[in-house]
């Protein structure tokens, strides 16, 4: 992965927020998106300093545990320029920003300075038994809120060669917009690949985008499609002390 700071285009800078009548909606069904174009990587820091955009609420607390079969992995998406390595999990729970389940058994791959300096991974789990089905994120500082769901995936995959391989084989590719109970927006996606299967959820909060990949060849799609699908839906952002929601009309 190159670069994530292509994530908001200057055509899809539009934000959406959560209704300010009610603190959560239902999900809405699920959509087959058709990616246009890739756009011009140069164009992000002219869109995001032109754009009037609306500070999406961050606020999730974490769960206080998962069940035996898995653990939370706390995630305190540090600057490279403070990264200082992977310990254990109970020291980061206090600085926690994201948090997401890992199946006992399932291996960390230590991100290096460099890596997260460069592509924004954070964070990443794999399945011993088979490597290329893992489970990670990515972060991105310096936005305040989504574009448009369609143009969201594709940026990601301007970043990802992977992901663009997948998406080129699929049929098509589902997209969700969901609003949890604080106000806080998360797009989700499903990608049914010749090869593979990813599960994708993506949000804004403390001025970062979240990004958090679940991905696996489709014969371990088939094997432990329900494990994968709870890592998928286990991912939130942690803002304990956060302000309160910010609705449109506030």
């Amino acid at each position: 992965m190159t670069m994530l700071a292509s994530l908001l285009p200057v055509s899809s800078v539009l934000t959406t927020a959560a209704s300010s009548s009610s603190t959560s909606q239902q999900p809405a069904p699920p959509q087959a998106v058709r990616l246009p174009a890739a756009k011009p990587l140069a164009t992000t820091l002219t869109a995001v300093a032109a754009a009037g955009l609306l500070v999406l609420s961050p606020a999730l607390a974490a769960p206080s545990s998962a069940d035996p079969d898995f653990r939370v992995y706390y995630g305190t998406a540090a600057s490279a320029a403070n990264y200082g390595g992977y310990g254990g999990n109970a020291s980061k729970k206090d600085a926690a920003e994201y948090v997401y389940e890992v199946p006992e058994g399932w291996k960390e791959r230590l991100v290096s300075k460099v890596e997260k300096g460069t592509n924004g991974t954070d964070s990443e789990f794999f399945n011993p038994r088979k490597r290329s089905e893992r489970e990670y994120l990515t972060f991105l500082a310096g936005f305040r809120a989504l574009a448009p769901v369609s143009a969201v995936l594709d940026n990601l995959a301007l970043s990802d060669v992977g992901l663009q391989d997948q998406i080129a084989s699929a049929d098509n590719v589902l997209s969700t917009e969901r609003t949890e109970g604080s106000g806080q927006l998360y797009y989700d996606y499903e990608i049914a690949g010749a090869g593979a299967h990813s599960l994708i959820s993506v949000t804004c909060a403390r001025n970062k985008l979240y990004a958090h990949f679940v991905t696996a060849p489709n014969p371990e799609w088939g094997r432990d499609e329900a494990v994968l699908r709870r890592l998928h839906q286990s991912f939130k952002t942690v803002d304990l002390a956060g302000p309160p929601p910010v609705s449109a009309a506030s």
